[in-house]
């Protein structure tokens, strides 16, 4: 079914390729991806948020299109990245979990890009793999330190020639260098491909001064599965560490309090500068006490109270770094026209995974559900993609690699697992698209979630957590939130059968080597 699709694309990517070196006035499009880390679908108002709005980031869509069902296939910072860079699930780009080694002689799309058809290249932001890139980009400054991700004020870069540290918020000064780099680097004899990468709305979610207001006395609307009991499942969500007391790393002390401050508070206190530490007192300190003055009252006693009080919390400060995110691609999108670059550049924006904003009570990201597996996936190309445009099909970030490569006009290699999206983009038939996905996680332990593996469909979802056999089976039709596996529901059987035997054909097309089960893997382990 693959192989169909594929060939298709390579006939069309060669008849581009022609096309673009036979009209010497006909230069490939720029592409401009803009990216950013654990954005929710759900936060995002042009899939339906009922939570936020994002203008800006909607203007992407309303001017494009939008994946509908778009999905990662390793819940994870760094193997979604390498995943897009390569067009390969986990296992054959070889970074399956958050520290795994980055092989960057391997092939990667920016840099068939330069070499294929003429492309300057850059990458500015977060990159958040081992070691830094090396010639994958024409041009690279990425975050370091706080395990890859960057501090959100005064950011520490590693750059081709050194280390810098930048003023400002993080997310500013990431649009601030892409446009910088467009503008002083960027040499218009040639196309471009800009990777801007943003470390927000990631963990410990700290806003920049200027949102400190923003949905302050107005109650967010709690997710129906806030109150999650995790019943009918299997045991190992209820055990997870990913609850809502990351609230705590919004709220660094007041300035002169006698609250003893977390380590994540220390560290991004040490970062600003004077100056920078007084504003976020002046703006945050009433928000902080707050806090503690909860946690000090019986009211944190109250499972339900302090739930829901976390609730708000965590969910503010997320929505006031995705706003200020939103605020950055409206800068990029307003440069553009400033140029009268739009009719000439594609726009993408997505983010590595989706996120619990406080679904099943969690945060973070990780499992196969819904919210995590879920990314944002949206694209403008005037002229080419209708505006408002909806597409349903199942989509992974394994199809990145391939889209751009044949937008371009480049040749997409055999090895590469995904499959250009550019046909459904411009409307034209996508017969043979897959009606499954694969999907793997490695991180076992981590936050305490174990390894897992599992196939989704249009109705049905099969989580496979291999370390100890389990099994879960949702019914996404009758069950859309999934609160109870039907796994071991005799009128499932069937479906559990052919659900099985989806996953095993998938692993077979993916070439997946097979699961270890070896004790020394998981002794570590406290699920």
């Amino acid at each position: 079914m693959n192989w169909i699709l594929k060939s298709t694309v390579a006939v069309c990517a060669v008849a581009l390729s022609v096309l673009y070196s036979e009209a010497s006035e006909v230069k490939p499009p720029n592409i401009l991806f803009i990216f950013s880390d654990d954005h929710s679908q759900n936060a995002i108002s042009a899939y339906g948020s009922c939570i936020n709005k994002t203008p800006n980031i909607d203007r992407i869509a309303n001017e494009g299109a939008i994946f509908l069902n778009s999905f990662c296939a390793n819940s994870i910072c760094q193997p979604s990245r390498a995943s897009i860079l390569t067009g390969k699930h986990s296992h054959r780009n070889g970074v399956t979990d958050n520290g795994s080694h980055w092989n960057g002689r391997q092939t990667v799309f920016p840099r068939l890009l330069k070499s294929k058809a003429g492309y300057q290249t850059a990458l500015i932001g977060k990159w958040h793999m081992e070691p830094n890139p090396t010639d994958e980009f024409d041009f690279w400054k990425v975050l370091e330190n706080a395990g890859g991700q960057g501090r959100y004020f005064n950011p520490e870069f590693a750059t081709q020639t050194g280390h810098e540290t930048l003023s400002g918020y993080s997310t500013d000064v990431i649009a601030d260098e892409s446009i910088q780099w467009l503008e002083k680097n960027w040499d218009t004899n040639h196309p471009f491909m800009l990777m801007c990468q943003f470390k927000s709305p990631h963990v410990p979610q700290l806003p920049p001064v200027r949102n400190a207001k923003m949905f302050n006395g107005k109650t967010i609307p709690e997710p129906a599965t806030l109150y999650d009991d995790y019943a009918n499942r299997q045991p190992y969500i209820s055990k997870n560490w990913m609850g809502l007391d990351v609230a705590v790393l919004g709220a660094i002390p007041p300035f002169g309090s006698s609250y003893k401050p977390h380590r994540s508070h220390t560290r991004n206190l040490d970062s600003m500068t004077p100056e920078q530490q007084t504003n976020w007192h002046e703006a945050y300190d009433k928000w902080s006490q707050e806090y503690y003055d909860f946690m000090a009252s019986t009211n944190a006693d109250d499972h339900v109270q302090l739930k829901a009080f976390q609730y708000q919390r965590v969910a503010k400060n997320y929505l006031r770094c995705v706003a200020a995110v939103d605020e950055n691609v409206g800068r990029l999108l307003q440069w553009l026209e400033d140029q009268n670059l739009e009719n000439d550049t594609i726009v993408i924006y997505s983010s590595d995974q989706g996120y619990y904003i406080g679904e099943h009570g969690m945060t973070d990201k990780r499992w196969m559900y819904e919210e995590s597996m879920r990314m944002p996936l949206m694209i403008r190309w005037p002229g080419k993609i209708n505006p408002g445009t909806a597409i349903t099909q199942f989509v992974q970030n394994i199809d990145y690699a391939p889209t751009f490569l044949e937008m371009a006009g480049v040749t997409i290699p055999k090895a590469m697992q995904g499959a250009s999206l550019l046909p459904m983009l411009t409307g034209n038939t996508t017969n043979n698209w897959r009606e499954s996905l694969y999907y793997h996680y490695y991180g076992h332990g981590k936050h305490n979630v174990p390894r897992h593996e599992g196939v989704r469909t249009e109705r049905y979802k099969l989580i496979h957590y291999y370390t100890d056999g389990n099994w879960e089976l949702f019914d996404l039709q009758k069950d859309p939130n999934e609160l109870v596996s039907v796994y071991e529901n005799p009128q499932y059987q069937e479906i559990v059968k052919m659900m099985k035997k989806e996953l095993k054909r998938l692993r077979k097309q993916y070439e997946v080597p097979p699961n270890e089960y070896g004790k020394k893997i998981f002794k570590k382990a406290k699920l």
